[in-house]
């Protein structure tokens, strides 16, 4: 008490010096955190005023916490969500806060231990919720504690050494420690209280085995709602990312939601005791699942298909052998092995090569030998530099990779691949409804689109509806950032895509509306106009279309031109024996300040005098002569604004051989000229400002992150650098041309 006194009459007595209404500092305040930023939130509180009345208690409630006003805090938290009016089926805000000021209360009112007061107050307040609210609001008492630290750490460095702050620095100072005071007193307590609220909520079984007709047993986890009354549909992801943890975080949202909920690894993950073998068995052994989902007492007949990337592969791998129960499938970021993975364009992609370690090697995940760049991109250097064959990446690694080396027996998609998902006609007979999610940076786009392109074009009247915006593969799993790749989404890109999810399985199972950003088959986001629009179709994205032919000009200074060109070809020559480049890395985001050389020949639109919108998938028309029998291709769509930055929009990749057709390598005749057509492509969506410019890449792929194809017409995954030969020399003629989507 002496100490807290003797602290108010320096801090007093130093005001004469503080500026203005600045909030004076004693020498030394930040030896002892616990006694000063409570006093200074105390003269924070006498003096601070907002007009606007949420920002006002936002701000209070966290001043009265810190200053140890706990029924004060209460108090402004409750009039801050009678003034917010949140839908009821929200949890209630800042319910974290609440529970810690009852449970501070408690603790100086009846002397009991903080970590009794706590779970006590827990318990209490989450018995009021509802099993969705109490799911939603179990969140926000997760975060990371070190970087909460982290923050405090660098207010205190910002106050360091002065004598005084300005209002606002003081609230920031009070507002992390106030953030870190309180995770870090009840975030070792919520493991068990959660555990004991979930205890009274669902019926769980971890450790279900699920035979297949082969005789092979798969892993699954099972939770109900404890008090359902009748019969539930269930909702199923299966997934070769087998962390229980995981797992059960998505099986318990989906039985708050009031369905059966079961998470399934591929065989050989978690506790089945059969050989992993990725992509070759999913259909079937998830039909498996299905059929003995629709079996159980507590099961309505009906299951629904949720998941990303992997998850989503595995929706269109059980549709393939058509179990009658499954009912719906809402896929995101979904693969297509053969299509997207882990070749694109027939292209195999390097980061592929890591992936098996991570799920293949034992029977959880690898994260140890997943997260270790420096050994992938060291493999990719050295077997870049040495120029050996593509499938000898194993032994210059030093591990046997038997996944990858079973790929590349496959470099066309033949009828390996085939067998993995609905081929063809097939397509027709999926009469389920389908949510399908991608975005404009996710590297999945292509396989999402191949879905949904195919099962439109055998099934016209599919009720297969798609959603994009500006999402990369695994925000989209995990939830949007305020930064993706370096470029800044729209405020109305922000929609929690998971209980889009969600709303869409109570429209289909439920009857509830159709979530709003679903209005139409086709719904897409503008990057740029902030607006979501809406289509029946993919074509129907655009309003029109425009060609843009490549012109030739001198000194690199290529041109986009709306006419053909009748002078000289552009000219690209690519040395395929200099690895010079060895040490390159791409980079990670998707806006630059310059485009990257790796990605060939660079052609300009003249600068654009009004908005221009790009809707829809972009497809070429290329126009060339080859001095080689094959190359890979690189077609890159960007925008450069008026600041000179480059926003990249969409690229493609393509094996010129394989173009025509993905299952046939066709050689093309050195010397004559040829024709490739890229089609099928990303989308775009984006509304480019007047000032702008379109940019288009088009190049031939020699990058250490890719295979390449030194075109000598071999296997490129048997070439090494003795194929090299003479450097490649292509030449892009004046009728070649990018058509790109506008809606006007």
């Amino acid at each position: 008490m002496r100490s807290l006194l003797t602290l108010l009459l320096m801090l007093f007595a130093a005001s004469a010096y503080a500026a203005n209404d600045d909030i004076v500092l004693p020498a030394g305040w930040e030896q002892r955190l616990d006694t000063t930023v409570p006093a200074l939130a105390r003269q924070a509180l006498a003096r601070y005023d907002a007009p606007d009345a949420q920002q006002r208690l936002g701000t209070v409630f966290r001043l009265q916490l810190a200053a140890g006003r706990y029924a004060d805090a209460i108090t402004s938290i409750q009039a801050l969500r009678r003034l917010r009016n949140d839908p009821s089926n929200q949890p209630p805000l800042f319910l974290q806060y609440e529970i810690h000021a009852r449970a501070r209360q408690a603790q100086a009112e009846h002397r009991q231990a903080f970590a009794q007061a706590w779970p006590q107050a827990f318990a209490a307040r989450f018995a009021e919720l509802d099993d969705r609210s109490a799911q939603q609001a179990g969140v926000a008492f997760g975060g990371y504690l070190p970087r909460m630290r982290q923050d405090l750490d660098q207010r205190i460095e910002q106050a360091r050494g002065k004598r005084s702050l300005p209002m606002d620095q003081v609230i920031e100072l009070v507002r992390a420690w106030q953030i870190h005071d309180s995770y870090a007193a009840f975030q070792p307590l919520f493991a068990t209280a959660q555990a004991d609220d979930d205890a009274r909520r669902y019926q769980v079984e971890r450790d279900l085995l699920i035979a297949t007709p082969d005789g092979a047993r798969v892993s699954a986890l099972l939770v109900l709602p404890r008090h359902a009354a009748t019969p539930l549909p269930a909702l199923l992801t299966f997934t070769v990312y087998a962390n229980d943890d995981w797992a059960w975080d998505d099986a318990r949202k989906m039985a708050a939601h009031g369905y059966a909920s079961v998470v399934a690894y591929s065989r050989g993950k978690g506790r089945s005791p059969d050989a992993i073998v990725p992509f070759e068995h999913d259909g079937g052994d998830a039909a498996a699942v299905i059929d003995w989902i629709a079996a159980q007492r507590w099961s309505d007949g009906r299951v629904g298909m949720y998941g990303g990337s992997y998850s989503g592969f595995t929706q269109w791998a059980a549709l393939k052998q058509r179990p009658a129960a499954l009912k719906a499938i809402a896929t995101s970021a979904t693969t297509a092995p053969g299509i997207d993975v882990p070749m694109e364009g027939g292209v195999f992609l390097n980061f592929m090569y890591a992936w098996p370690f991570y799920t293949a090697s034992n029977r959880s995940l690898d994260d140890a030998s997943y997260g270790d760049s420096a050994r992938w991109q060291r493999l990719d250097q050295q077997a870049y530099r040495g120029g050996g064959r593509y499938r000898d990446r194993p032994a210059i690694d030093g591990t046997a990779n038997p996944v990858f080396s079973r790929w590349l027996q496959h470099p066309r998609y033949d009828a390996w691949w085939h067998a993995m998902i609905p081929q063809g006609s097939a397509f027709a007979d999926i009469d389920i409804p389908v949510l399908a999610t991608t975005g404009y940076f996710d590297g999945a786009q292509i396989g999402v689109l191949h879905y949904f392109r195919n099962h439109l074009q055998h099934r016209p009247n599919a009720d297969h509806t798609l959603l994009i915006g500006p999402y990369e593969h695994f925000t989209m799993q995990t939830g949007l950032p305020p930064v993706v790749q370096g470029y800044t989404p729209d405020p109305g890109a922000r929609i929690d895509l998971q209980a889009m999810r969600l709303a869409w399985f109570d429209h289909v199972f439920k009857g509830a509306p159709t979530p709003a950003p679903l209005a139409g088959r086709v719904n897409w986001q503008v990057m740029g106009a902030d607006t979501w629009r809406h289509a029946d179709t993919l074509e129907a994205m655009a309003t029109r279309s425009q060609r843009y032919y490549l012109h030739a000009g001198a000194n690199a200074a290529h041109r986009l031109d709306a006419a053909p060109s009748n002078g000289p070809p552009a000219i690209q020559r690519v040395d395929f024996s200099d690895r010079s480049d060895a040490d390159w890395q791409p980079s990670p985001n998707v806006l630059n300040p310059t485009l990257d050389p790796h990605a060939g020949l660079v052609f300009r639109s003249d600068v654009l005098t009004h908005d221009l919108e790009l809707a829809g998938p972009f497809s070429a028309d290329l126009y060339f002569t080859l001095n080689k029998a094959d190359a890979d291709l690189s077609i890159g769509i960007y925008a450069q604004g008026p600041s000179g930055q480059y926003f990249d929009l969409a690229y493609a990749l393509q094996r010129l051989s394989q173009a025509d057709d993905r299952s046939q390598r066709h050689l093309l005749q050195p010397g004559q000229r040829s024709h490739v057509r890229i089609q099928d492509t990303r989308l775009l969506g984006s509304r480019l400002p007047a000032g702008s410019r379109i940019v288009v890449t088009v190049g031939v792929l020699k990058q250490p992150n890719l295979q390449l194809n030194l075109g000598s017409g071999k296997e490129p995954a048997d070439e090494t650098l003795a194929d090299a030969g003479q450097p490649l020399v292509i030449q892009w003629h004046g009728d070649s041309h990018v058509t790109l989507p506008i809606r006007d």
